[in-house]
């Protein structure tokens, strides 16, 4: 099998058709069945020593999480294919749902009414994850596909784990992650909570909360040491960056980033329930 830095003609059974995008250590393909002819996304990781087994694995638990779930605004994960060579793995496979959409960071709604269509859409489908046990644990702009008719998808599941886990090593994205990730404390729905709440502040002012995106002093971000100091500061809020913004919106955003998880909604279902409020008394409002 060819290195994952070139596009191979096959992997495993599959016709590769085209090469979608690439990180850290993962290639995704659009490819297609030969027998069904189904055109799916495929994620391949390559073994190229001991050091990269924790890819494999990683693409392993984002298997065995994504595959228990079900929800229309999450990407469909449907199979795992091991890739072998003498009988040692050379590589996993992980087979998708392709989604022909645009992500967050991409392409923002062109309106307030549109964004709350879309966090509507996230905080549902982060919901279903909460009840099958489980935490997305990096939601961000560019985890959310959005097609050409509004309908979200919820992607990347590299860093999901069971309600509970406390990481070894601090995993999240900077100016998303909750300082719970941070400081490695017990990840849970709540955390998901803060991660949408980043999410919104930035889809809707423009810029990340500062205070969840530090610079690193020595060993240590500034995070952990004020998470451990208590003293983390809130952001703005919205409303008061720009007026437009709904004052129910901006306080749904505001509770959704409080430095402590218990100070955040209690569940993701109340979220749910806030943003469907707040989507009423705009389209209201828009009437009148």
């Amino acid at each position: 099998m060819r290195s994952t830095r070139s596009q191979p003609q096959k992997i495993g059974v599959y016709t590769v058709l085209a090469k979608l995008g690439e990180g850290a250590a993962s290639v995704l393909y659009a490819v297609q069945h030969p027998k069904t002819k189904q055109v799916s996304a495929l994620k391949f990781v390559e073994k190229t020593d001991e050091k990269s087994q924790r890819f494999l694995d990683q693409v392993e638990q984002e298997y065995a999480i994504g595959s228990k779930l079900q929800h229309d605004s999450i990407r469909k994960i449907k199979k795992l294919v091991k890739h072998r060579k003498l009988l040692k793995i050379t590589g996993v496979s992980m087979i998708m749902e392709l989604v022909d959409a645009t992500t967050l960071d991409q392409e923002l709604p062109k309106n307030h009414s549109k964004a709350v269509d879309i966090f509507l859409q996230v905080a549902r489908g982060l919901a279903h994850i909460h009840m099958r046990g489980f935490v997305h644990a990096d939601i961000k702009p560019n985890n959310i596909l959005i097609d050409d008719h509004g309908i979200v998808k919820i992607i990347d599941l590299g860093q999901a784990c069971a309600i509970g886990t406390v990481k070894k090593r601090i995993q999240g994205t900077p100016g998303y992650m909750a300082p719970e990730q941070a400081h490695r404390h017990e990840i849970t729905p709540r955390t998901d909570i803060y991660n949408l709440g980043a999410m919104m502040y930035w889809t809707l002012v423009g810029e990340v909360i500062p205070t969840s995106m530090p610079p690193k002093s020595g060993n240590e971000s500034l995070v952990e040491s004020a998470v451990r100091e208590g003293n983390l500061q809130l952001p703005t809020p919205p409303h008061e960056r720009n007026p437009r913004i709904h004052p129910l919106l901006s306080k749904q955003i505001m509770d959704c980033v409080q430095p402590h998880p218990e100070q955040r909604p209690e569940s993701m279902d109340i979220v749910v329930n806030r943003l469907e409020l707040i989507r009423d008394v705009m389209e209201e409002q828009t009437e009148t």
